[in-house]
């Protein structure tokens, strides 16, 4: 069976301190069960987690959802968002772990990637020159998340085919969101193999499309 890689890209800085990254660990609970839950998901998904704030993080490369461990987010209490860095981490991650071709085994789908943030990259330049990098990588979807009213879409919009916006940064709307990411990714695991082209669910109402 071939694999599809799902890469979260979560933003981790000080902003997100307290209630927003407790709903963070939640909502990422919710949807490795309920992936768990979908046959065609649990043989082809493999989730990798990368975390940003001043540092980057892989706190969990590409892995089955049979052997998944959900890892432990660590977060600084204050200080930058370096979204220009983790694209650069994510690039190397997807060059290290996504199989383009081989003898011995069948090449995997197209990733995915979800990106979540409460801001804007700090490390503007950084960012803008990771975005053609990124798009090499030939994701089938990119999505970017702003949660909260003060997170960029603009920023998003430059990477992301999507972009959706959540008002709020508490436990119930994250647990939609993730809920949406889940039905996202069956979603994907549905259409491999198919002529069907990868298009996103509807979100919920407490999820906003921005584009």
């Amino acid at each position: 069976m071939r694999r599809l890689p799902v890469y979260l890209l979560l933003d981790t800085s000080g902003s997100m301190k307290g209630e927003p990254i407790e709903a963070v660990r939640c909502g990422i609970q919710t949807l490795i069960s309920t992936l768990r839950r979908d046959p065609q998901a649990l043989e082809t998904v493999f989730i990798s987690i990368i975390t940003f704030d001043r540092e980057v993080k892989v706190i969990l490369p590409l892995t089955s959802l049979e052997s998944l461990q959900i890892p432990e987010i660590e977060m600084p209490d204050s200080g930058p968002t370096m979204l220009g860095a983790a694209l650069g981490v994510l690039c190397q991650q997807v060059d290290k772990e996504v199989i383009l071709s081989s003898d011995k085994v069948k090449k995997d789908w197209k990733p995915l990637l979800f990106i979540m943030t409460d801001g804007k990259p700090s490390d503007t330049k950084m960012f803008n020159e990771m975005i053609p990098e990124c798009k090499k990588r030939n994701f089938a979807i990119i999505t970017g998340c702003a949660a909260g009213m003060k997170a960029d879409t603009i920023s998003l919009q430059l990477i992301a085919s999507s972009v959706v916006r959540l008002d709020t940064c508490d436990s119930a709307t994250f647990e939609q969101y993730f809920k949406w990411v889940s039905a996202s990714i069956m979603s994907g695991s549905q259409s491999v193999g198919t002529s069907i082209e990868l298009t996103l669910p509807p979100p919920p109402s407490e999820v906003e499309v921005v584009i």
